[in-house]
């Protein structure tokens, strides 16, 4: 099928190469020329493991295209997938400006039937916004639908997720539209799942929220653990077990970030408070959550006592391993406590650090990033861990002491077992463990 993808971002261009791994022609556009052009060139703008080696191979094969007119994008596909963002507002909602905008682009370049899939994680009922605005706009008698097929690509196993997926979520409101999407998916027929759009639209929301709420909660046990004499790893390990809970989800630390669990937490916050329902549970998931820099912050200074001027390692810029994404990263939060507090700041991470670049730019002494990790901790008074690398659970810790002033660790990702790195003479800080 010819189908194109507005939105070259994480969703975007992952969607956009997993379907031409089907077998679809795909046109992608965005209005970010820049991204369209270095795609052009065959240059991946953003890092996750497999999406390289696949985007060689639909291209090599003439399956997919970039280019940087919207209107002609949309005018010669039937099937138009909308991955725009849907960023957060000062109250918690949606930005939906992307959304209307490719909308109204839709509308004014309507020229045949089009079947317009909201792939972005989106309110429930946006559905019904896109089609009053799309015939608001429309300047001829063709027809379209809308349906909703919301994403579940986890940001450092996208590529895996998209051509093994656990269910593929289709909301339609007519026969045509089912048929065109189970079309696409045809290859996954077991895994299809359809419901109508405002079933499909909310179940992202609610997914989002039930594990952002499930990290929340172990991250509360922590809090018990470290007043107590229990172990998280072991209360963790215990509930997990239980399949009525499973274990996924159940890490403490410093708590979540990235583009979906904070946003979507509040998104569905506000939804429910627009209708009417009372969405306490919600709201208390996410201030446990917001509380976790501070707690984190705590230890640095139990650690350290002052805080200005001592030389700080942090290692981990990503909100999470196997990407360079650092939004809503607890490290931008750390690393703003840690500049008020004029300590110097060494930073390294595999991946993040360009994008890191964009928002702290180096400023020697105060702040420094290093193309290693030995490098950062040369001289630290203490090293924090924000993201769990495997690189950095596999470092060399009689190296680390060695290179370090103080060799002290103050660890957001409990990647250590406490008793044997203190064995390696470590003073060692985390979550929930004594």
């Amino acid at each position: 099928m010819k189908i194109s993808i507005i939105g070259t971002g994480y969703v975007g261009l992952v969607t956009a190469v997993g379907l031409a791994e089907l077998g679809h022609q795909i046109v992608a556009t965005d209005k970010d020329l820049t991204k369209i052009y270095k795609l052009q060139a065959g240059i991946i703008p953003i890092y996750e493991p497999g999406l390289e080696e696949l985007f060689k191979k639909v291209r090599a094969k003439g399956l997919i295209s970039f280019i940087p007119d919207l209107a002609t994008a949309i005018q010669e596909s039937e099937v138009i997938f909308v991955c725009v963002g849907t960023p957060p507002l000062a109250d918690g909602s949606a930005d939906m400006s992307q959304i209307e905008e490719v909308a109204r682009l839709i509308a004014e370049n309507l020229n045949s039937y089009k079947l317009v899939v909201e792939k972005s994680t989106v309110p429930v009922k946006t559905s019904y916004w896109i089609k009053r605005t799309i015939n608001l706009y429309k300047k001829s008698e063709a027809s379209f639908d809308i349906a909703s097929n919301p994403e579940f690509l986890r940001e450092g196993s996208a590529v895996q997720d998209f051509l093994h997926p656990d269910r593929i979520i289709i909301g339609v409101e007519n026969e045509r539209a089912r048929e065109i999407m189970l079309k696409i998916y045809e290859r996954f027929q077991e895994k299809i799942i359809v419901t109508n759009i405002d079933t499909a639209e909310l179940i992202k929301h609610a997914s989002n929220s039930f594990l952002a709420m499930k990290i929340s909660f172990i991250n509360l046990m922590a809090n018990i653990c470290e007043k107590t004499e229990a172990d998280i790893e072991k209360v963790a390990l215990g509930m997990g077990l239980d399949p009525r809970i499973g274990r996924e989800f159940l890490k403490a630390g410093i708590g979540y970030g990235g583009s979906c669990f904070p946003k979507d937490i509040k998104a569905l916050t506000r939804i429910g408070e627009e209708l009417g329902v009372e969405m306490g549970l919600l709201k208390e998931a996410h201030k446990i959550n917001e509380d976790r820099i501070r707690l984190f912050l705590e230890k640095v200074r139990k650690a350290l006592w002052v805080i200005k001027g001592k030389r700080v390692a942090v290692l981990g810029l990503s909100f999470k391993p196997n990407t360079d994404d650092i939004r809503e990263a607890p490290s931008l939060k750390v690393i703003s406590e840690l500049r008020r507090e004029e300590a110097s700041i060494h930073l390294y991470d595999p991946k993040a650090m360009d994008n890191m670049k964009r928002i702290f730019p180096e400023d020697p002494p105060n702040l420094v990033y290093h193309s290693n990790l030995y490098e950062a901790i040369k001289g630290a008074n203490a090293l924090l861990i924000l993201t769990e690398w495997d690189e950095f659970c596999q470092m060399d810790l009689d190296r680390v002491k060695n290179l370090m002033a103080n060799p002290i660790i103050i660890d957001g990702r409990n990647i250590f077992e406490p008793e044997e790195i203190r064995k390696k003479g470590f003073e060692y800080y985390c979550f929930g463990r004594h």
